[in-house]
């Protein structure tokens, strides 16, 4: 088979970024192929115990919720005719954290439903998936597969989302993405822009442009990778124009079972957590970092992580400590420890608006 979808979906990167290339290799469950076509399914479960404690409001909740990435099933198909291959994908994610506070309110959320052409040439994308600002940035996070910081006390995580990156928005796009040219790859694509203008004769004229470059190699025994990515997008209405751009960047290098990583991004005219319709009234900038170092011994790998957010447009300082121990009991199956402590600051009064300390405890299974 030339084509395998599923290793080149978001979910697969982080699951291979995270675990390795073993557990990559037994990620899906291939129902079909024959004659050139194929047919798989892929699927991540999990869920935590997490204790908050939020020094600010002075409370303690306990619950049971899923971590950073969502529970999801993903459906992967791929034909040969000729010298190209095609290919697709949907995956569903969905949330456990409806529990008692909305017992009926589990929402499925389509972040990937797609259509691929692979050829010589490379490959081209048509439907919608994760962006690649801030692609490499989340999906190589030592934590992805953990919890990370915290969102409201009955919602979802936000892994580094504002404490090192921001999040990149699965999109309507059309994206080409080079042959690996000796370990250089270069994607680039036009995306659906947002309306951060809303009101009388708002217009985006033109479409949003993203574009990531990696880079990887081994240099005597060390691994290294390394990328740049990038976005700008124009939004006006009858009394307001906002250029909307942010580049991200980062190295990572592994040696034994070492690893060194080291992120940032830098945006102006957008908030850095997603950008959305959101009627933004200023070009203002904002920038972060995120550091890990892990270590992996055996069927172990611990963690060690701090990323750090300062945004004008959003009003807010944060920063995010995370330690954790991820435990492989095989390939499919690890267990997670992890403790983060998070805080955030409003810049304009200087109040500590957050200060939370949160155990979780949880795992997952793959396929």
């Amino acid at each position: 088979m030339k084509n395998n979808n599923f290793r080149k979906s978001g979910l697969a990167i982080a699951m291979m970024a995270a675990i390795g290339a073993s557990a990559g290799a037994n990620a899906a469950i291939e129902l079909y192929n024959e004659d050139g076509t194929s047919f798989s399914v892929d699927g991540y479960f999990n869920a935590f115990y997490v204790n908050r404690d939020d020094k600010v409001a002075d409370v303690r909740n306990s619950d049971v919720k899923m971590g950073f990435l969502p529970n999801t099933i993903g459906f992967n198909f791929s034909k040969e005719m000729g010298d190209l291959t095609l290919g697709g994908r949907s995956s569903f994610w969905s949330t456990i954290n409806d529990s008692l506070q909305s017992p009926t309110d589990t929402s499925i959320d389509v972040r990937q439903l797609y259509a691929t052409v692979d050829g010589s040439f490379g490959q081209v994308l048509i439907g919608k998936d994760f962006g690649l600002y801030a692609r490499s940035n989340i999906f190589l996070d030592e934590i992805l597969m953990g919890f990370g910081s915290p969102g409201a006390a009955t919602g979802v995580s936000f892994g580094n989302i504002r404490t090192g990156y921001p999040y990149p928005n699965p999109s309507a796009q059309i994206t080409y993405r080079t042959p690996d040219m000796g370990g250089l790859k270069v994607a680039a694509g036009i995306f659906e822009p947002a309306n951060t203008t809303p009101g009388a004769q708002s217009e985006q004229s033109a479409p949003r442009f993203e574009a990531e470059v990696t880079y990887s190699a081994d240099l005597n025994g060390v691994a290294l990778t390394g990328w740049v990515n990038g976005r700008h997008q124009s939004s006006e209405n009858a009394t307001t124009k906002i250029d909307s751009q942010g580049v991200g960047y980062g190295v990572k290098a592994a040696v034994a079972g070492l690893s060194l990583t080291a992120s940032g991004f830098s945006s102006k005219g957008d908030v850095p957590v997603l950008i959305v319709d959101s009627g933004l009234a200023a070009e203002e900038d904002a920038d972060g970092y995120l550091v890990q170092a892990s270590y992996t011994l055996g069927a172990n790998r611990f963690v060690l992580s701090y990323g750090e957010t300062d945004s004008d447009q959003g009003n807010f300082e944060t920063e995010n400590t995370s330690v954790a121990v991820f435990h492989d009991v095989n390939s499919n199956f690890k267990l997670v420890a992890e403790y983060n402590m998070f805080e955030q600051e409003t810049k304009s009064t200087g109040v500590k608006a957050a200060d939370a300390n949160t155990l979780a405890l949880g795992a997952v299974v793959m396929f």
